[in-house]
């Protein structure tokens, strides 16, 4: 085919038939128009309307649940970033490259039809604004910098080595540094895209470098740009000396001896030579001598290896290490003081006790209060039983079990509870309908208290089933739970499509979604929005949608927290809570930073270190509707101050917290390990015990099975106090040792609410650590017998965490005994172990335990301690008392009768009580006739 059958006219090919009658070929232009239009409207459809839809959408969510204003924040505060940026680049940019076109057409005229053409100052405009445009949107992510420096607050404390306040180094230190980056940056550019422009011209002019010769319009540009660098340059080694307070290298971290002595040193001299060579190159342009700059660059590069280099080493090797202590003591005080100020560890109570030997009877019933609330059950147990027992539907699951107290009839009990959330990886059909329309939330919560036995070693449910049954004065008027810890979807609600509420025999009974959550998406117009948003068509084309109709999206607890307060750290255990009638999430958050003079860093566990923390917010997430609402619980925290500048209206202060809800708070449990896992060290305030680390503690159990021993909420009367409390407790012991040296306490109570305590045992008294009371247990022969037959049989034995619980001057250790048999999934408490002055014994509950343990001896009483709602399974008569067998008979006859009326009843828990009174009763009737016989 030849170009003729293409243009048969002739039209385009000047010299052959005729000269062309149109600027442009028609067809190949239809063709060309055709294909932009189609890529435009590609690029509409496929990007510029799914980008759209996303970012209105998003701006509907945020305004919905009343956070439009934190929407527009993070979104104008970026603005202001791109535009500084985006001027300052372009405008240095377009400055340097315009100087460098000016001056190239100056030396070379012939170049003039080049240089001086309008594409050429395109060019230049078009790179300025290019590298404008991508340095300005790259600054928008240091938003949050930016803003914190602008509403930093001072801490009033002040570093010990510049004085400083620690305001200066968390919010204006990383500022000062942005900018210097970013300025160098400018400069960088400016050098390399003028030398990139002249040496363009110059090299293919010049073959020989040896003798090139760069003209004086060229290199005065470059001395100036060389001398705007030596500046930066000079500023840099200024705001490193700041750094120092966070040098890693020492003794400890922060300065040290060497830091402050000779890489501070180092840093003064390198930056007054930056600013004596900048100053000597803008001297060159008027002198014409570059020996002067050229020796002052040399002495810079060999200061640099001689004081940073050469000099501290040889400070720290022959000045510092054979006088490492004296050398380091001072810096050492500086690290013990900023990391316990950091870690809200300085007003921490220390208090020194001895305590008892063993218990006593008398300690169990003058700390009633704590031995009814001792946790019996762990939490992977119990969530398998709370599976088992209580899922109901394969569409329902616990995810996990929280532990929280709460009073009835003025009795105050520690409990366990699970909500029953929605999987709708159960579902077995799970079409659209059912996944978006009908199955939408989750129903009601499981709760039990930590000590109650029912029949066959399972959990006493107070709370239970579906609609909930309560045994205890707990009313739950919404049950529904839209909002959860499952992952994120999005479901429908106020459709034509009545949503399923929970089962009920052979029916299931329905619903409509009467709160204020979700978006709400009557119109077409959002229909075709949320459709592009979710990639789901069916939104659009589907008649189930009303004008009350709404979306619920973003449903997870912390993905909904964090889109609202990405800044915030969030503990990593959300728990509920009954209040009013309502499922109410509450979320623990803390405030951090890493930027802490001589404070020890820790490790997140999620990326990151920090070396400053504060549980400054409690957020709360209603499990109905979704309202979230965050809460200051530390008004003094200089960074929460901060955010809240940034944020205005975001935080509430905490007296508008219902009472309801401040009931339930408690010490988090993130601090509380990241304090304690600090001041296992860092109690050792005196520098010389510091330095040899000759009192470490460890929170680690020397046993393989358990390594770090997890920290606890337990109900408890503290030494000295009058009542019990809900406290979060952790043992210590020293390091590479079993025995028990100390435990801390965070407070969760009233106006104690976020004290530390710490009870220290005296060194020269034996008391046993959790490893040492598993290893008697481990010799005990009865116990390892009957471990080994259960094992024998087939049943997997599950011994759960070891309780350390002080009571009164004394120590008390539990550790419940699970027998799960073979092919089943429901463990049983079958044994609780426990112990006090190097005594194991077990029982099958806590009460006959505690009877075993402390024994005759020490003052049984004439009836053993029965478990909080449960009645004793019978008397325990004085010894040497035999009653006659037809009083035992009776006894029998009336557990027997108890048991078959319970049966008939349905009362399992009853039924298995009897049962068990009754195989007590005929064994000791099968003693007494023994005795009998041999009479």
């Amino acid at each position: 085919m030849t170009k003729k059958d293409w243009f048969p006219n002739n039209e385009w090919f000047p010299g052959e038939d005729s000269s062309p009658k149109r600027p442009f070929p028609s067809f190949p232009f239809r063709i060309n128009k055709g294909i932009l239009l189609a890529g435009g409207a590609a690029v509409v459809l496929f990007v510029l309307l799914p980008v759209l839809a996303d970012f209105y959408t998003d701006y509907l969510w945020y305004d919905t649940e009343g956070y439009g204003s934190v929407f527009w924040t993070r979104l104008l505060a970026r603005l202001p970033l791109f535009g500084a940026g985006f001027l300052l680049y372009a405008a240095f940019l377009w400055l340097n490259l315009s100087a460098a076109r000016k001056n190239l057409r100056a030396l070379y005229p012939e170049q003039e039809g080049l240089l001086g053409a309008k594409a050429a100052g395109v060019a230049v405009a078009a790179a300025a604004l290019f590298l404008g445009f991508t340095n300005g949107a790259a600054m928008t992510g240091e938003w949050t910098m930016v803003l914190r420096y602008f509403h930093g607050t001072p801490f009033g404390v002040t570093d010990p080595i510049f004085g400083h306040d620690i305001g200066f180094y968390v919010f204006g230190l990383p500022f000062w540094r942005f900018l210097h980056a970013k300025a160098l940056n400018i400069v960088f550019l400016c050098l390399v895209t003028a030398g990139g422009a002249y040496a363009a011209f110059l090299l293919p002019r010049n073959r020989d470098l040896a003798s090139l010769s760069v003209p004086a319009k060229m290199r005065n540009h470059l001395v100036l740009l060389a001398s705007a660098g030596a500046f930066l340059w000079s500023a840099g080694y200024l705001l490193d000396r700041y750094d120092l307070l966070f040098s890693p290298t020492g003794v400890v971290f922060g300065a040290g001896y060497t830091d402050v002595n000779a890489e501070l040193l180092a840093l003064n001299v390198l930056a007054v030579l930056s600013l004596l060579l900048g100053l000597s190159l803008l001297v060159s342009l008027l002198r014409k001598t570059w020996k002067f700059s050229l020796g002052l660059a040399g002495l810079v590069l060999v200061t640099a290896v001689l004081l940073q280099g050469v000099y501290p080493a040889v400070v720290q090797k022959y000045f510092v290490g054979p006088n490492e202590f004296e050398r380091e003591k001072r810096f050492i005080e500086y690290n013990i003081d900023a990391t316990l100020k950091a870690y809200g560890l300085s007003n921490i109570a220390l208090r020194t006790v001895t305590p008892d030997d063993s218990i006593t009877w008398e300690n169990v019933e003058q700390n009633r209060d704590t031995i009814d609330n001792i946790r019996l059950w762990d939490h992977a147990p119990l969530l398998r039983s709370y599976k088992q027992l209580q899922e109901i539907r394969t569409y329902y699951d616990f995810s996990n079990v929280d532990i929280d107290r709460y009073t009835f009839d003025g009795e105050y009990r520690q409990v366990m509870l699970s909500p029953r959330e929605l999987d709708l990886k159960g579902l077995q059909n799970p079409t659209w309908i059912n996944t978006r329309l009908e199955f939408t939330h989750g129903y009601g919560i499981v709760m039990n208290p930590v000590n109650e036995v029912a029949g066959s070693g399972l959990p006493r449910l107070w709370v239970r089933d579906i609609p909930p049954k309560t045994d205890v004065p707990l009313s739950i008027t919404r049950p529904e739970i839209y909002y959860g810890e499952k992952p994120s979807s999005y479901i429908f609600v106020g459709t034509t499509v009545k949503e399923f509420d929970y089962p009920m025999g052979e029916s299931n009974v329905r619903t409509t979604y009467e709160g204020k959550g979700g978006v709400p998406m009557g119109t077409l117009f959002r229909r075709i929005l949320y459709a592009i948003k979710f990639a789901d068509f069916k939104i659009l084309f589907s008649d189930v949608f009303t004008e009350n109709s709404r979306v619920k999206y973003h449903q997870n607890i912390r993905e909904r927290l964090t889109r609202v307060a990405p800044f915030l750290y969030f503990d990593r255990d959300p728990y509920l809570v009954v209040s009013e009638g309502r499922l109410v999430w509450m979320q623990d958050a803390y405030t951090a930073a890493d930027r802490y003079p001589y404070s020890q860093p820790v490790s997140l566990g999620r990326g990151g270190t920090i070396n400053y923390i504060r549980n400054s917010v409690k957020a709360t997430v209603d499990a109905y509707d979704g309202t979230m609402k965050f809460f200051v619980s530390d008004p003094d925290d200089p960074v929460l101050k901060a955010w809240s500048g940034v944020f205005p209206g975001l935080f509430r202060p905490m007296s508008e917290m219902s009472s309801g809800l401040k009931a339930h708070l408690r010490y988090p449990q993130d601090l509380f390990s990241i304090q304690s896992e600090i001041y296992r060290i860092y109690h050792m305030t005196d520098a010389n015990t510091f330095y040899n680390k000759e009192d470490s503690w460890d929170r680690n159990s020397s046993t393989d099975r358990k390594g770090i021993i997890e920290a606890y909420y337990v109900n408890m009367r503290l030494v000295g106090e009058e009542r019990s409390e809900f406290v979060l407790i952790t043992p210590f012991m020293p390091v590479n040792r079993d025995n028990m040296i100390a435990w801390m306490a965070g407070r969760s109570d009233g106006d104690n609410y976020g004290e530390l305590l710490v009870y220290q045992f005296p060194k020269q008294k034996l008391i046993y650590g959790p490893s040492q009371v598993e290893a008697l247990t481990n010799q005990n022969s009865e116990i390892s017998a009957q471990l080994s037959l259960w094992g024998q049989r087939g049943s997997s034995v599950i011994r759960g965490n070891m309780t350390v619980v002080p009571v009164g001057n004394g120590i008390l250790y539990i550790q419940p005994l699970y027998l799960r048999a073979e092919n089943s999934e429901l463990p049983e408490l079958r044994r609780v172990i426990t112990s006090t002055g190097g005594k194991v014994v077990w029982g099958e509950t806590l009460d006959d335990s505690l009877v075993r343990l402390l024994g005759p001896s020490d003052g049984r009483p004439a009836l053993p301690l029965p478990s909080a709602g449960e009645t004793p399974l019978r008397p325990v008569r004085p010894e040497g008392e035999s009653p006659a067998l037809s009083v035992l008979a009776g006894e029998a006859s009336d557990a027997w009768d108890a048991a078959r009326k319970a049966l008939r009843e349905d009362d399992w828990e009853k039924y298995g009580r009897e049962m068990k009174k009754l195989e007590s009763v005929l064994k000791e009737m099968q003693e007494i006739s023994a005795q009998n016989s041999q009479n």
